[in-house]
């Protein structure tokens, strides 16, 4: 096996109505076949390439850059890819303050509900999917902010099934194909705001 990701990172520079740069990474990290610790150093390569991603941003778009990382880590919010090696924490304040870019994992409030995920795997539920923004997101009077009370795992009728409310797969990929499935992941939403 390579000692590289195994997926790009997307990064999109969308200018706003307001002509703000505003720096959006798309993720999809390297799974967790042949297990989560055996894979772990795919997904770390893949959060030190994120974190690259947002600093070069902030270098090439100014220190004032929104950015969003959003996607599928293929890791929960407390493991050590998204948090050593992406730079992200659970603590909005310690974002806003630190010279370092971090990121605030918005992620982390939802993870409370035992039952609830974005991904199931025997039954159990993972946070693989988050959000994760820098200080010029994060701050009260940013403006280009995110709303972290409006994260949340969307469940849209017909795309789960059984007691577990289990995202109902499209399959593929060596699995077979129900037409009536969507993904093996639900998708996760929030509301971003542009002052003014």
């Amino acid at each position: 096996m390579r000692r590289n990701a195994t997926r790009e990172l997307v990064q999109v520079n969308f200018k706003t109505r307001r002509d703000r740069t505003w720096a959006v990474f798309g993720n999809n990290w390297p799974s967790r076949m042949g297990g989560a610790f055996e894979s772990a150093g795919y997904r770390h390569i893949a959060g030190e390439t994120l974190s690259y991603f947002h600093e070069r941003a902030l270098e090439v778009h100014g220190a004032e850059t929104p950015a969003l990382a959003m996607g599928d880590f293929n890791d929960e919010p407390f493991d050590t890819s998204p948090v050593i090696h992406a730079l992200s924490t659970r603590q909005r304040q310690r974002v806003i303050d630190a010279h370092a870019p971090l990121f605030w994992n918005l992620s982390w409030s939802v993870i409370g509900d035992p039952t609830d995920g974005s991904f199931y795997y025997d039954n159990e539920p993972n946070l693989l999917d988050q959000f994760l923004v820098n200080k010029n997101m994060a701050k009260h009077d940013a403006p280009i902010r995110a709303r972290p009370e409006t994260v949340e795992i969307l469940r849209f009728p017909g795309t789960f099934s059984g007691k577990y409310r289990r995202p109902k797969p499209f399959g593929g990929m060596g699995k077979p194909v129900d037409e009536e499935g969507f993904s093996d992941h639900f998708p996760i939403g929030m509301q971003v705001g542009e002052a003014d």
